[in-house]
């Protein structure tokens, strides 16, 4: 939760230099945020298969629950869908690109931001960030009411690092498996989903 607050205070930060008219020329005139992009997607390459231990634990999965991050997915995109259609302002597809961060907010926005603008940018940041949030507060009560794998997947990306600990502690250490793959499954894919659903 520290890490949201983090960028939150980041993204402020940011908003009220520009329209004070405080930014250097320089961020404004360069594609600073397509080299800030490229360097996330090398660490992300680099975290992942420094990481034996994430490579030797997803031999041990149970085959069926290699569909979770499936179901993930489908019922993000649904539900945003369907939140595309009630909004006038974007399309079905902007909207579905949105969903598609999964709560990785620094890599989707700026993937949208590429493609759509700022606009669209500031509502992925935002939306994904709070996905993390209420995967990290409510994950609990998803629990209860919903089942166990429900955290998990209101988590979406962030279940491979930043919710892992929420969620294990509430639904058991034995997921933490499948929360790690459920993570970096979306992860793999939030670049492909976003970048074909911001070309339609």
């Amino acid at each position: 939760m520290k890490g949201s607050l983090i960028i939150i205070v980041f993204f402020i930060l940011g908003t009220f230099l520009a329209m004070k008219g405080l930014t250097p020329d320089f961020i404004l005139d360069h594609n600073i945020s397509l080299y800030a992009l490229c360097a996330l997607m090398f660490f992300i390459g680099i975290t992942i298969s420094s990481d034996p231990k994430i490579l030797r634990s997803l031999r041990s999965l149970n085959p069926r629950l290699l569909l979770l991050p499936l179901m993930t997915i489908m019922g993000t995109l649904v539900g945003t869908a369907v939140v595309g259609l009630l909004v006038s302002d974007h399309s079905v597809s902007e909207c579905m690109a949105v969903g598609s961060g999964f709560g990785y907010y620094s890599l989707s926005s700026v993937l949208i931001g590429e493609k759509k603008g700022a606009d669209l940018a500031t509502i992925a940041l935002l939306s994904n960030i709070i996905r993390e949030i209420v995967a990290l507060v409510g994950a609990p009560l998803f629990y209860k009411y919903f089942g166990t794998f429900a955290p998990i997947s209101v988590g979406g990306a962030t279940t491979l690092d930043t919710t892992l600990p929420s969620i294990t502690n509430t639904i058991g250490k034995e997921y933490t498996v499948l929360c790690i793959f459920h993570g970096l499954f979306l992860d793999m894919s939030i670049v492909f989903l976003v970048t074909f659903l911001c070309s339609i």
